[in-house]
């Protein structure tokens, strides 16, 4: 398992520019101190995130807070050519290549007015990557110091594999919450122990608070009991009933309420027990575990 110093929740900043909140510079400064008042260091970032604008709104905040490089660690991810005002692209599409690997990474450390990142995932996987380029890229950015740190995101044990074979993966962001069971069940989580890929999951509180369905009001429901058993809000319990799991799951996080930001960290000091935790599985599937 990769030893880099990243926090137990992670920031995540999808929603920080005009894919949602639209945070001016000073409510981003606000949200980075917030973050790292309460332990959370590690920001996610993508290059598409604001179609192409976030990193660089983000930079100029980070520019202006004054707060220390070396305190916080910034993650970003490549490869989705997506449709956008600023990018010649008719279609959403993936581009693998060294050369925009490259010059995808080298714009977003320019966005993020950064001189590395501390981290570089591949954002979703392409069925025309090749290996052998990926890795080209990756050791040229890591002989520079623009990358320290490799992975993949939303890969499968397979396609992770065929990158693993020229470059070794040490983090994997991939869907997983107690609403979102795939990963935990096809073999993923077990593949990644098995590696030493560390996982990083986003949405991580699924679809309890966007979605009326039949298994998200089982889940808030049985979420509630839990929550007032532990003292805890809910999102911390769904946040603790993904920690628990043996593959050292680390969340990636969007909220930037302040209140809920102070609250994150207090799922990672809590221990569900046994059965709580097999409660919230079968609240999930609607039926005894197999």
């Amino acid at each position: 398992m990769n030893t880099e110093p990243i926090s137990k929740i992670i920031a995540g900043t999808m929603t920080w520019g005009i894919w949602g909140k639209n945070l001016d510079q000073n409510q981003m400064i606000a949200t980075m101190q917030c973050c790292l008042e309460n332990g959370i260091s590690t920001f996610d970032h993508a290059d598409i995130y604001g179609g192409y604008t976030t990193e660089a709104a983000f930079g100029k905040a980070f520019s202006a807070s004054k707060i220390n490089r070396e305190t916080i660690q910034l993650i970003s991810k490549c490869g989705i050519q997506y449709t956008a005002e600023n990018r010649n692209n008719t279609i959403k599409h993936y581009d693998y290549s060294k050369s925009y690997i490259i010059w995808s990474a080298e714009q977003s450390l320019r966005n993020l007015q950064t001189d590395y990142l501390d981290i570089l995932l591949l954002h979703r996987p392409s069925p025309l990557m090749q290996a052998d380029e990926i890795a080209e890229a990756v050791q040229t950015l890591k002989k520079e110091g623009k990358i320290k740190d490799f992975g993949v995101s939303n890969f499968t044990p397979s396609q992770t594999d065929l990158i693993q074979s020229k470059t070794t993966i040490n983090y994997n962001q991939i869907q997983f919450s107690v609403t979102d069971l795939d990963a935990m069940l096809n073999g993923s989580l077990d593949h990644m122990q098995l590696h030493a890929i560390q996982p990083m999951a986003w949405n991580p509180l699924g679809s309890v608070f966007k979605n009326e369905d039949e298994k998200s009001k089982r889940v808030a429901i049985q979420g509630k009991v839990l929550a007032e058993k532990y003292e805890v809000s809910l999102d911390v319990i769904l946040l603790a009933w993904i920690i628990k799991h043996p593959s050292g799951i680390i969340p990636v996080c969007g909220t930037t309420d302040p209140k809920r930001i102070s609250q994150l960290m207090q799922a990672t000091s809590i221990t569900l027990d046994l059965e709580d935790w097999f409660s919230l599985w079968v609240a999930s599937t609607g039926e005894k575990v197999p």
